[in-house]
C-alpha cells in the first residue's frame, strides 16, 4: 500500500504533466488555446486534489475548482486573490473542449492560466512541505 506521501505526489506529478503539456503545446502550438486552458484548469484540480488529500478532507471526484478551494478552506482559509484566479480558470474545466463553446482566448489570458497554474503548483507544494522535481522544460 501506498503512504500518504506517494499517493500526494502523483497527484502533483499528474498535475505536472498537465501543466508541462499547456506550455509545451502553447510553445508549440499556440492556435490550440483551447487544450492549453483545459490542460491549465486540470493541473490546477489535480494539485488542489492532492492538498485535499494531504488534508485529509473527502473530496468527490468534480471538475469545480471553488468546490475544492471551499473544502479546502474548511481547514486552511485561503485568500481572496487566489479564489479570484481560480474563478478565472472554472470556464476551462469542460466546456471549452466541445465544438458548440465559443470562448476565444488571447495570449494573454493563456499566459495567465499558466502562471495561474504554477502559482496553485507553489501554493500546495509550500503548504504541504512537499517538494517533487519539476521539469526545467516546464519553465517558459
Amino acid at each position: 500500500m501506498k503512504s500518504k506521501t506517494e499517493i500526494i505526489k502523483k497527484w502533483i506529478e499528474k498535475a505536472d504533466h498537465d501543466l508541462g503539456t499547456a506550455i509545451l503545446t502553447f510553445k508549440h502550438i499556440p492556435e490550440f488555446r483551447d487544450t492549453i486552458a483545459f490542460h491549465c484548469q486540470q493541473s490546477v484540480e489535480k494539485y488542489l486534489k492532492g492538498y485535499l488529500f494531504f488534508l485529509e478532507i473527502e473530496f468527490r471526484r468534480y471538475h469545480d475548482l471553488i468546490y475544492l478551494a471551499e473544502l479546502i478552506c474548511q481547514k486552511d482559509p485561503i485568500n481572496d486573490k487566489l479564489i479570484t484566479k481560480l474563478t478565472e480558470l472554472e470556464d476551462y474545466a469542460v466546456e471549452i473542449r466541445y465544438p458548440d463553446a465559443e470562448i476565444e482566448l488571447t495570449d494573454e489570458e493563456i499566459q495567465n492560466a499558466i502562471s495561474i497554474s504554477k502559482e496553485v503548483r507553489s501554493y500546495t507544494t509550500i503548504k504541504m512541505n512537499i517538494q517533487v522535481d519539476y521539469n526545467d522544460l516546464n519553465e517558459s
